[in-house]
């Protein structure tokens, strides 16, 4: 089964400054600031949850189909992704912006000051003037304008494509009636904890109702591991899968929605899945960056029956 993945791709520039940025901040200057700051470093690193998710498809062995928009700029991140195995043939590349970046300076006390710059994100339609490849199987929506995500909702319905969906940022732009444009006939939607309170608030529903549009929703709960509800059936908790090292905080949610899809392709339960998406958001947690992660397949496998062995054990 091909996995299509929609959504951001992102190229992220952090930097840290040593000092404090209140102590640049003068009282009777506050009314016409101009900051400079000298940085310590510069981190290039590779993100948006689309790419993130290809990219942990990629090093599961599913050879996914990335589509999205990137700029010019994009030759480096391609090289990357298709070293992995991802597809990146259908990416719309922009002739006149950038790829998307988010840049973030952290200052001593860990005051960030951010920018975020959508760029050739501008460009991505829905689903694209050549159409969608006849071999997918299963699709990954991930956060888009509303429009967007309402017309690839509309296609995978059409085409009787089963898909996950991820509103991350989205829940205000799309109030009740684009949520349920979206929603409706979802086979998932994953959120976090907070996406998850914001989604019902903007939404103006009941949990009860989100469950009556879509199969199942996965709630992720960072080191409490993830939660499942249905409709009618029981929910479904499992633990998350430990961490060798302090986390670096990125990467986590795109990699368990990897994982997850990978284990649903492959015929996996619901819980399964979840587990599989739990140790490679380890994986993930574990390295530097949202893309820098390595393992062997005989390692992972391993890992996966460790860790969720014990639980079995507990239980």
């Amino acid at each position: 089964m091909r996995i299509a993945v929609t959504g951001p791709i992102v190229i992220d520039n952090l930097m840290t400054f040593p000092g404090r940025f209140t102590s640049q901040l003068l009282p009777a200057q506050l009314q016409h600031l101009s900051l400079s700051f000298l940085v310590d470093d510069l981190e290039v690193r590779y993100g948006g949850v689309a790419a993130n998710v290809a990219f942990g498809l990629g090093r599961l062995g599913r050879a996914p189909l990335l589509l999205g928009a990137a700029g010019k700029d994009f030759g480096e991140y391609r090289a990357r992704l298709e070293e992995v195995g991802v597809d990146t043939s259908r990416v719309r590349i922009s002739t006149g912006l950038a790829t998307a970046r988010y840049t973030r300076t952290t200052d001593a006390d860990d005051n960030r000051i951010v920018s975020y710059h959508p760029g050739a994100l501008a460009e991505d339609d829905a689903p694209g003037p050549e159409g969608w490849p006849e071999d997918v199987g299963l699709v990954f929506l991930g956060p888009a304008e509303p429009e967007v995500l309402a017309a690839r909702a509309a296609e995978c319905r059409r085409r009787g494509l089963p898909y996950l969906v991820d509103v991350a940022g989205r829940t205000g732009q799309l109030g009740r009636s684009g949520a349920d444009a979206v929603l409706a006939g979802a086979a998932y939607l994953v959120t976090n904890r907070r996406e998850r309170a914001a989604l019902l608030e903007h939404a103006g529903w009941t949990a009860a109702d989100v469950l009556n549009r879509v199969g199942a929703w996965i709630t992720t709960l960072g080191p409490e591991g993830v939660w499942i509800d249905y409709a009618t059936s029981p929910s479904i908790a499992v633990p998350a899968a430990p961490i060798s090292r302090l986390p670096d905080g990125a990467g986590g949610g795109g990699a368990f929605r990897a994982g997850f899809l990978a284990a649903k392709a492959d015929g996996l339960d619901d819980e399964q899945a979840a587990r599989t998406g739990c140790v490679l958001a380890a994986y993930a947690l574990e390295s530097a960056g949202s893309q820098d992660y390595l393992f062997t397949r005989p390692a992972f496998d391993a890992r996966l029956a460790d860790v969720y062995a014990v639980t079995a054990d507990v239980h």
